[in-house]
């Protein structure tokens, strides 16, 4: 994509906007719910924003929000773009440039994953400490140089102090969390019984099929990253007749979602006053 196609959409987005936000948020399938927690919104529909795509996805209702988060400001995409749905990576990850545009520095990522460490269940809370990608980089190609550099580091894509403070946020929540790796593939389908092993033996703790391009774009751009996934069906165990279901995800990923938020809001408030 060019440069101006960015901008157009920052620059409609600026000129719509009651303020701007130093925090973005990205709601996963599910985990829509988290934006009718934001006070005083001002709510956009994807298809208003000059070269947004359109959410195809089930879960993901479409929406660009601006408001307030616990009193701090917020701008949050109410569901992503998915490379399953046809997109090429520049229009899966488009949303994240733009917030760098309008003064994003500091992105939150949340999905909904299978759980393939074996202590892993539905429900569980994961905190992404790293990630195992098996989709396409959304950086290859030209490099555009107006966002980083051509070789981004990778050591950390997500920030240690934002995962430190989330584990002492749940533990003085009383919310147990699990933390580990996020292993990001292409879909539509679920994996096979064999996948999830392969995955599990190669360090994966939870799979899905986002997150990933969007953490490397904004670690691209010097944003800050916090991710985390709600374990919403168990790849560990295929016993009977276990199939996975996509109503049966957006239901777990439903259910986590005000714990999830809890730990989302005393974070963001933490980093606002810092």
């Amino acid at each position: 994509m060019e440069m101006k196609m960015y901008h157009e959409a920052a620059d409609f987005l600026l000129k719509r906007l009651p303020f701007k936000a130093k925090i973005g948020i990205i709601l996963g399938s599910g985990l829509g719910e988290l934006g009718n927690k934001i006070e005083d919104p001002t709510i956009i529909p994807y298809s208003e924003i000059p070269n947004f795509a359109h959410s195809t996805a089930i879960g993901h209702k479409g929406n660009f929000i601006c408001g307030k988060l616990g009193g701090v400001p917020v701008v949050a995409m109410q569901g992503r773009f998915h490379y399953y749905e046809g997109y090429p990576m520049e229009r899966v990850t488009f949303p994240v440039r733009v917030m760098k545009l309008i003064g994003v520095e500091t992105l939150f990522v949340s999905n909904a994953a299978g759980g393939i460490n074996n202590t892993y269940h539905v429900g569980d809370l994961m905190i992404i400490r790293d990630h195992i990608n098996n989709l396409p980089n959304p950086l290859i190609g030209p490099n555009m140089g107006e966002f980083g550099v051509r070789f981004p580091d990778m050591t950390r894509a997500y920030d240690r102090d934002l995962i430190a403070r989330a584990e002492r946020i749940a533990k003085e929540e009383n919310i147990e969390v699990r933390k580990g790796v996020y292993v990001g593939l292409t879909g539509p389908s679920y994996e096979t019984p064999a996948e999830y092993l392969f995955y599990q033996r190669v360090g994966g703790d939870a799979i899905g099929m986002s997150t990933v391009p969007e953490v490397l774009v904004a670690r691209h751009a010097g944003i800050r990253v916090f991710g985390m996934s709600v374990i919403t069906n168990e790849g560990w165990h295929f016993e009977g007749d276990y199939t996975n279901d996509a109503q049966e995800v957006i239901d777990a990923a439903n259910a986590a979602s005000e714990r999830m938020g809890r730990i989302f809001q005393r974070l963001i408030s933490e980093i606002a006053e810092a």
